[in-house]
């Protein structure tokens, strides 16, 4: 951004320490990646840069690591279970958190701000509380070490952030449209289909990707609640770091890394859908 040509020379000054700070900052949240990314493909089982990776000789480079993780079935047992507990628990936490959130969006919700405080406690309350107590729980009702106690675990810690997405949609939402739907003859459910729901389609989108990184990167609740079976990728990198260090571990953050850009590209688009069909300008 340019400086205005009646800035002072104070203001100049901090114009480009900002900046340089700013560039810190980045440095600093981007540095571990700039590492991991290119340590994934080191032909030796180190965890460090080699002389041939760095005189960039091709021998010291080689997809072994992403060839282990793709041919071990532990790697691939734990990344199916990832996807099949984030995507169930996605589905299921998309649903109630919509559902909730458009009755907290009614002025006629009694004891909205209660509700909402609820709703929201998973986010607020230390993490290894809410395992500890979903572990005392789930294991009264034999649901402790099964897929359908990890994935109700996920379900609850992921409703808060659709609750939060959607009612922040439905904030801007022009309530006169419900009344235009219903004055033309639509029933409440064809007037949700038709009217309200392609509206807060972005919110409810972006909603569930946070809910499925939630899930996709939960450690501390998996610990508790989950058995063998239900081992996921953060729990095989956390085990192999602990028993078999080895840099087939560098080779699957990479991969999540560019899963996170991918989502990360697509809650950008949504953002630009939804202010297009606010009639907003894109920032």
């Amino acid at each position: 951004m340019a400086i205005p040509s009646y800035a002072t020379r104070g203001e100049r000054i901090w114009h480009y320490v900002f900046l340089g700070l700013c560039a810190l900052i980045f440095l600093f949240l981007v540095g571990p990646l700039l590492v991991i990314i290119p340590l994934s493909f080191n032909a030796q089982p180190y965890f460090t840069f080699t002389q041939e990776m760095l005189t960039f000789d091709p021998q010291g480079y080689s997809l072994r690591w992403y060839q282990d993780f793709f041919t071990s079935s532990r790697w691939l047992n734990a990344i199916k279970n990832s996807f099949i507990i984030g995507i169930a628990s996605t589905i299921l936490a998309t649903v109630l958190g919509t559902i909730a959130a458009l009755g907290l969006s009614s002025r006629h919700m009694p004891a909205r701000g209660v509700i909402m405080a609820l709703l929201i406690s998973p986010m607020i309350v230390p993490l290894i509380i809410s395992a500890a107590a979903m572990f005392f729980f789930f294991s009264r009702i034999n649901l402790a070490q099964t897929y359908l106690g990890v994935i109700l675990a996920h379900t609850a810690l992921g409703i808060p952030f659709v609750v939060i997405t959607v009612t922040a949609t439905l904030s801007s939402f022009d309530t006169t449209l419900i009344r235009a739907a219903h004055s033309l003859g639509a029933n409440p459910t064809r007037t949700f289909f038709k009217v309200v729901l392609p509206l807060v389609t972005p919110g409810v989108v972006s909603g569930a990707l946070f809910a499925f990184i939630t899930s996709f990167d939960e450690v501390v609740v998996v610990l508790f609640i989950a058995g063998p079976e239900q081992r996921t990728m953060p729990i095989q990198m956390w085990s192999g770091i602990r028993e078999q260090i080895s840099p087939t571990i560098l080779a699957v953050a990479t991969l999540l890394v560019l899963l996170s850009m991918l989502l990360l590209t697509t809650l950008e688009l949504l953002r630009r859908r939804g202010e297009r069909l606010r009639g907003l300008t894109p920032g």
